[in-house]
């Protein structure tokens, strides 16, 4: 029997493989080529090899801020990954409990900030942590904390934890719906039976629903990397491009922009800019890399 090619198939492709291809791949590609050429005063281009990779990484005028740049994302991610997916854990445990009233209304509450522009999160949380107007010094006074109070976000140790947090506070409803539509999918028989074994519900989340849900934790987890490591909206809408005070919030996505683009003093190298954001994809396909190498493996055996 002939076989004929399925064009039906391609047909219903091509738009999402063109869309792809021009806004995704195609940028991706030029990108990659752009890094290995310099930019001459003149504003003509030529071909320069490793030489900007070498400059980024060996010249102090650019590697100290790229490093820099480079583990306060490393914290950033770690911020989210310590709080933001465990909290997303324990709210998706509480919200699938039975009788648990008005749990839509909360989960509506919890996913609202996601929804919002990260320019109107930013501007309210300056309000609200301001040390002229904001109102977080009078609500830390009602439970006697006020001494506590102190500019967050204008000192270089607290700023980009502060920024973190506000971070978590926006996106924790999302690992959330993802943990939570996995434990509501667990069929209500394995609990039950549980429940007629004996087992506690403590036990019975960690030792039935928390490795059942392995998979969607890994999704959340390298999800959360991805993310963070293209972080950039919410640092430059509260610091703008130099992520004060003193770089102190500077990440990679703010440090490729004054390379691009150029800010105040420094001048912008479109060759710099592209060899910091191929790096930047270097760093994003070696974590997920290691995903799926070591993680999603062992779980895709456990599985069977």
């Amino acid at each position: 029997m002939k076989r004929t090619f399925p064009w039906h198939i391609a047909v219903f492709l091509a738009p999402a493989f063109v869309i792809y291809a021009v806004f995704s791949a195609f940028p991706l590609i030029d990108t990659l080529r752009l890094s290995f050429f310099t930019t001459s005063d003149s504003g003509a281009q030529s071909w320069a090899g490793l030489l900007n990779y070498h400059t980024l990484l060996g010249d102090p005028n650019w590697s100290e801020g790229f490093w820099n740049a480079m583990r306060n994302n490393v914290k950033f991610f770690l911020i989210h990954m310590c709080i933001q997916n465990p909290l997303g854990l324990l709210l998706a445990a509480l919200m699938s409990t039975k009788g648990v009233k008005f749990a839509k209304a909360y989960q509506t509450a919890i996913f609202l900030p996601t929804l919002l522009s990260v320019v109107i999160i930013g501007f309210i949380w300056q309000l609200i942590l301001s040390p002229l107007w904001g109102v977080s010094e009078k609500m830390l006074g009602w439970v006697h904390l006020q001494d506590f109070f102190a500019p967050w976000l204008g000192q270089e140790e607290t700023a980009l934890y502060t920024l973190s947090l506000m971070s978590v506070w926006q996106f924790v409803g999302i690992p959330m719906m993802l943990i939570y539509a996995a434990l509501i999918a667990i069929p209500d028989e394995i609990i039950e039976a549980a429940y007629v074994e004996g087992a506690s519900a403590w036990r019975i989340f960690w030792t039935i629903r928390v490795p059942l849900i392995l998979p969607t934790l890994g999704l959340t987890t390298i999800l959360t990397f991805v993310g963070n490591f293209n972080a950039f909206d919410l640092i430059y809408s509260v610091k703008g491009a130099l992520a004060g005070p003193n770089f102190s919030t500077d990440i990679l996505g703010t440090y490729f922009y004054r390379a691009f683009f150029g800010y105040q003093s420094q001048i912008g190298s479109p060759t710099m800019g592209a060899a910091v954001a191929t790096m930047m994809f270097l760093v994003i396909l070696g974590g997920v890399a290691v995903y799926f190498y070591f993680i999603q493996r062992k779980l895709q055996r456990f599985s069977f």
